[in-house]
């Protein structure tokens, strides 16, 4: 559910008569996507500064924490994300490696800009539009979050239903831009054809929405739909009792904590977990590992141990013990295993996995119990979720389905679509690696569903 996440900025004091200095860039690939990143060092005396962008992500400017730099290695190290890039430097070249927690990623840099082969993306829909589409900014669920978004409409005049589009986890602008893929824009688009207004915004904290996304749980981004839907019922162009929620991956669980205390016409949960955040991390460790052909020994190695750092924390979250008792299960599990981290020393692996596990929006998730929201939904649901899907299981739409009929509401449709994974697009193994090679979006099945089901429920 997290995306890789790149940023930072590096001093260091090491003299060389090698000269270095300048920019340089490269293309890491991960998951099948070509990500770019520049490393732009500078020389200060004896100093070396230097400064790391991932154009692609919209991080600029961020600090490394060390550089080493003698007889023609580069090493750069990024503590804030657990990161770090090991080269050697030749002449306009540098070969090397990027290191991201118990990953390794070749990458070589050059002072050329690197191009990188575009990639398809059929479904991306061509200015100009035939509705109205604005760009909108308004309160969020707290005072320091303006939300930057974009409002679509399917005539500048008129009064129409709405849906409001809500992202999964991690940092998230309004076409929920992923791999290259824009799944947002093409549900906006083609539902907006379909005469309804749209509403997708950019995450707090990223893209053009300002407050800070690291500090954010999940029910400080339910805070935020509720506040789109204040936004939209100011607007004359909204039929204030037909708007509805569309929510993706964690936006599955966001959506329906909204429904729960608020009038809200309809729920659209696309590939929306139905059990506790630490029951779905578990069985994404399972999946995730069988999609990549792990064998069999070795995936149940990695479930025991995501159970026992569970465990762990469901225990001791809140004791001065934690970190502790964190530290020497995980140090004992790498030592039965043989396990050494590449780019990186054992204990700064295990303090790397130790902040994960502080972060909030982390501990909310592994806590909160979808049931409780579940159970209160008194408006019409539809569930859909990828057969494939390694990150969210398709089993959860049963889950689901039981605990809305428990509140006596019949009005529930669900439906696992087949050979298709977790952004809905149709695949061949459901590998969050295929992601970026797939030049569809999202399956046109999956729009129809929606647009069907939506259209439906609006006309009863």
């Amino acid at each position: 559910m997290k995306k890789l996440i790149l940023g930072i900025v590096l001093i260091s004091s090491l003299i060389q008569a090698q000269d270095i200095k300048g920019k340089w860039s490269g293309l890491l690939n991960v998951q099948g996507m070509e990500l770019q990143l520049v490393f732009h060092i500078t020389q200060n005396d004896t100093i070396h500064n230097v400064t790391l962008d991932s154009p692609d992500q919209k991080a600029y400017g961020i600090k490394a924490s060390s550089t080493y730099f003698k007889d023609s290695i580069l090493s750069i190290e990024i503590e804030l994300l657990n990161a770090k890039f090991k080269g050697k430097y030749s002449a306009n070249n540098i070969k090397g490696t990027f290191y991201q927690a118990a990953q390794s990623f070749p990458l070589n840099l050059s002072r050329e800009v690197i191009k990188r082969k575009k990639l398809f993306r059929p479904q991306d829909p061509l200015k100009p539009y035939s509705y109205h589409s604005e760009n909108v900014q308004f309160q969020g669920g707290e005072k320091n979050v303006e939300l930057a978004g974009t409002l679509t409409l399917p005539n500048k005049e008129g009064k129409f239903p709405v849906v409001i589009l809500i992202s999964g986890s991690g940092p998230q602008n309004r076409d929920e831009e992923f791999m290259t893929h824009k799944p947002f824009l093409v549900i906006s688009d083609f539902l907006t054809r379909k005469g309804m207004a749209v509403l997708r915004y950019d995450d707090r904290g990223f893209a053009n929405s300002t407050g800070n996304h690291d500090k954010a749980t999940t029910a400080d981004f339910a805070n935020d739909v509720r506040a789109a839907i204040s936004y939209l019922k100011t607007r004359s162009e909204i039929d204030k009792k037909q708007i509805g929620l569309i929510g993706h991956s964690e936006g599955g669980l966001i959506a329906p904590m909204v429904a729960s205390d608020t009038d809200i016409a309809f729920l659209v949960l696309l590939a929306a977990p139905g059990v506790p955040g630490n029951q779905i991390i578990t069985k994404q460790v399972e999946m995730i590992t069988r999609s990549q052909g792990m064998d069999e020994r070795s995936i149940q190695r990695e479930i025991s141990i995501s159970k026992g750092l569970c465990k762990i924390f469901k225990q001791y979250e809140k004791d001065e013990s934690f970190e502790i008792r964190f530290s020497k299960y995980l140090n004992n599990e790498m030592a039965k295993m043989n396990f050494i981290p590449e780019g990186m020393s054992k204990e700064h692996y295990i303090k790397m996995q130790i902040e994960q596990f502080k972060k909030p929006w982390f501990r909310y998730f592994l806590n909160y119990d979808p049931a409780n929201a579940l159970k209160k939904i008194k408006c019409p649901l539809l569930a859909l979720n990828g057969e494939k899907d390694v990150q969210v299981a398709p089993e959860n739409l049963l889950i689901i389905e039981n605990f809305v009929r428990q509140n006596g509401n019949n009005d529930v449709t669900i439906k696992e679509f087949f050979n298709m994974n977790h952004l809905f697009q149709i695949c061949k193994t459901g590998a969050m690696e295929e992601y970026a090679t797939i030049e569809q979006t999202i399956s046109p099945l999956v729009l129809n569903k929606i647009s069907n089901w939506i259209k439906s429920k609006l006309d009863e």
